[in-house]
């Protein structure tokens, strides 16, 4: 459901994937490149087309290409079938933060940035409120907010494989189904696409 024009024209004009475009640069030996040769070294070169899509995550962009489909038109089955496919769209745009690797994502950061804060507040008690006495029970509070941390760093990780396993299957369904619906001559997977991102315009 990504649309490759749409990959290379980004890759080649947003700041936001200038890391994609210098690695393709690269590879390609030169500093000016052109759409067309993005494209063959996106499809030579697929990590790339993964650090694009990657970047896109992060910054809570949708690697989902297609619109919703238009249904009042429709008649009875593809009506019934593109209603299904457009809240299996919305349900894909919601789970696509779990397609970024757990090591990646924002929660494992967010879990670091407390347990350094903590860090620094243990630290603080004991040596500047002069609590070396009570240095024993804070170091203590410290270990176990490490296993809390650890628990619910586990946790998240098995909620992003799951999530991950749900989008990828759910993916495969709703391009198919969207085959179907186009072998039924009820909708053009062309119209659907869309071709700019609205935030980098």
């Amino acid at each position: 459901m990504i649309h490759l024009d749409r990959v290379a024209h980004e890759i080649k004009t947003v700041g936001l994937y200038d890391l994609v475009l210098q690695d393709i640069q690269k590879i390609l030996g030169k500093t000016r490149v052109n759409e067309e040769e993005i494209l063959k070294i996106l499809t030579t070169h697929p990590q790339l087309l993964q650090d694009y899509m990657q970047t896109n995550v992060e910054y809570n962009l949708s690697n989902i290409h297609l619109r919703d489909i238009e249904t009042n038109d429709l008649k009875d089955e593809c009506q019934k079938m593109a209603k299904k496919i457009n809240v299996n769209l919305e349900q894909l745009r919601a789970l696509e933060k779990y397609t970024l690797d757990f090591e990646q994502s924002a929660t494992l950061v967010i879990i670091f940035s407390i347990e350094f804060f903590v860090l620094f507040s243990v630290q603080y008690f004991i040596v500047l409120l002069n609590l070396k006495e009570w240095q024993g029970l804070i170091y203590s509070l410290f270990a176990s907010s490490i296993a809390v941390a650890y628990w619910y760093g586990k946790k998240e990780q098995k909620k992003y494989a799951t999530n991950n396993a749900i989008y990828e299957k759910m993916y495969d369904e709703t391009l198919e189904m969207i085959k179907n619906l186009e072998e039924k001559r009820c909708i053009k997977k062309s119209d659907l696409i869309i071709e700019r991102c609205e935030e980098h315009v």
